[in-house]
């Protein structure tokens, strides 16, 4: 496999790095190791990389807060491609501190101008209390938890209503759009709440 860096400085360090990865895509995945199979899922990803020309910005202008859930496919569900926007993602898709400085950030460097806010059908995270989930995660044979702040949620469309007002009136966010949606994971389909 050749990669393709570019070396839009000339500089010598583009060399050495493409040779050094050349041969890091050589070398096995040792037998054992317990992410082999996403280390050779990626290697022939790589093979095949063709997304260089991307420039980190959001194409679409887009950003897109949702759940950590698995069965969520962000760019699929929008018909987006890689590059179109900006993917946050935390347990239940809600608007913390990190996620209003993430968005700073995507809104005046990144190219962002609106947000989605994405929560789903079927979430863990929809629970009627924290405790709930204090108590479910130490009969699952977890820690102890009850240091944790975990964002639950007993009525879905008023947080994310809540999240979106949250980020509205973020004073250093001003002017970008925000939406707020669910997601039903049984039939693929959003829906707009706020």
């Amino acid at each position: 496999m050749n990669l393709e860096i570019s070396d839009r400085a000339g500089s010598p360090f583009a060399h050495e790095l493409r040779a050094c990865l050349n041969e890091i895509l050589r070398a096995p995945v040792p037998e054992g190791d317990q992410f082999a199979d996403v280390l050779a899922a990626n290697a022939e990803y790589a093979r095949e990389f063709s997304r260089a020309d991307l420039d980190g910005r959001a194409a679409r202008g887009l950003a897109v807060l949702t759940c950590i859930d698995s069965r969520i496919d962000p760019l699929a569900m929008l018909g987006l491609k890689s590059g179109d926007a900006k993917i946050v993602r935390n347990a239940g898709g809600r608007v913390t501190d990190d996620v209003l400085a993430t968005l700073v950030i995507a809104r005046y460097l990144l190219g962002v101008e609106r947000v989605m806010v994405i929560a789903h059908t079927d979430c863990r995270m929809v629970a009627a209390s924290e405790d709930e989930l204090h108590s479910a995660i130490r009969e699952a044979g977890g820690p102890e938890t009850s240091d944790l702040t975990f964002s639950t949620s007993a009525d879905q469309a008023a947080s994310i209503c809540s999240d979106v007002e949250r980020v509205r009136s973020f004073r250093r966010l001003d002017g970008l759009q925000v939406g707020g949606f669910v997601y039903d994971v049984t039939k693929g389909l959003l829906t707009r709440i706020c």
